[in-house]
């Protein structure tokens, strides 16, 4: 209890006005003890106003930030859209110039496969020409080495095919050139015949036997008096004289009957002993180019009695023919010549097997 109320009240005259002051006095003191709480109340009660109204207008800025960019992003959007719609009709037409650069692919790609075929077509034709070619000429050089004996011209051949093979580089032709490098061996080591040389020799022979002196038509030779120099010129009567006795002697001819005399011939008979003989020529020529080395010797023989039977032996011209018949007639011809047989199986069999391989890839 407090002091006030533990005093003794003291009596009063007037009750109710002692009332009404007890009733104020306890409500001043009532309200001086819930005067701390009532400010405490009323600053939590501003504190709370100025929140609420701090936070409502924080809300409101929040609000219109958010509508700012809220209006923003409509833009934003509606420029994406744009952006989109534009970026779609790009892609549109990127997708269908892409179609086209395909079927352009596609198409150059097709072109690219047909001229790679084309062109491999092409290579192997190309190279079937060419092994046609070489076959050709091999077989032509084997042909002429065999019938006329043409070493030169073999080794010409098979060298120009080695030449056109190794122009290539592929590998498969070195089985080829191997066998062209053999043949060539052989070829090389056969002994050389000068057979074109021996020909422009005959020929020549050939050529002066219209021009070559008979025998039977052989003269004594008139040797005209040396005359020194500065000697005076003989007068005309001693001129005269010396030439009338040249022509005495012309009429008197002395020959030797202890050895064969030359046949007498007629201008007819003349004419095909020339032919004769170069018949007789032309037949050792013929002979030498077929490698006939018996009728060769012969024909040399029987010409090279002609000549010295019937043509005179001392004029140079004769002395020369003869003597070229002699060394011609020397000349071996029967060489074992070597065949080109390896050659020509190695193209054959290179040519069948380009053959079914070609067939195998075609399948």
């Amino acid at each position: 209890m407090t002091e006030e109320s533990a005093k003794p009240t003291a009596p009063s005259a007037d009750p109710a006005p002692a009332a009404a002051a007890t009733a104020a006095s306890g409500d001043a003191r009532t309200a001086a003890r819930l005067s701390p709480w009532l400010l405490l109340g009323l600053v939590a009660i501003g504190l709370f106003a100025w929140q609420w109204f701090e936070t409502r207008l924080r809300l409101a800025d929040t609000q219109q930030e958010l509508a700012r960019r809220l209006a923003e992003s409509d833009g934003v959007a509606k420029e994406s859209r744009v952006l989109a719609k534009q970026a779609q009709d790009q892609l549109a037409s990127l997708q269908g110039k892409l179609g086209e650069l395909d079927a352009r692919l596609a198409e150059s790609q097709s072109q690219q496969a047909a001229l790679e075929n084309l062109y491999q077509d092409l290579a192997r034709n190309r190279d079937e020409w060419a092994l046609s070619e070489i076959e050709q000429s091999v077989t032509l050089a084997a042909q002429q080495l065999q019938l006329a004996g043409n070493v030169q011209g073999a080794v010409m051949a098979l060298q120009a095919a080695d030449a056109r093979l190794a122009a290539s580089t592929l590998p498969h032709y070195i089985g080829l050139r191997k066998s062209f490098g053999r043949d060539l061996d052989r070829l090389k080591a056969v002994p050389q015949v000068d057979l074109p040389g021996m020909s422009v020799r005959l020929e020549s022979v050939i050529t002066a036997i219209d021009s070559l002196p008979l025998a039977v038509d052989v003269r004594p030779r008139a040797e005209p008096a040396a005359r020194t120099e500065g000697e005076p010129a003989a007068p005309a009567w001693q001129r005269m004289l010396r030439d009338t006795w040249d022509e005495v002697k012309g009429l008197v001819r002395i020959q030797r009957f202890d050895r064969d005399e030359p046949v007498l011939l007629a201008p007819g008979q003349v004419f095909f002993l020339r032919e004769n003989l170069k018949l007789r020529l032309l037949s050792a020529r013929l002979a030498m180019l077929g490698r006939d080395q018996w009728t060769f010797r012969s024909e040399l023989k029987a010409a090279q009695a002609l000549l010295e039977r019937h043509f005179d032996a001392r004029d140079k011209s004769v002395q020369t023919a003869v003597g070229a018949l002699r060394q011609l007639g020397g000349a071996e011809l029967s060489i074992e010549l070597p065949t080109l047989n390896e050659s020509l199986s190695a193209i054959r069999s290179f040519r069948a097997t380009r053959e079914r391989e070609t067939r195998g890839g075609r399948k």
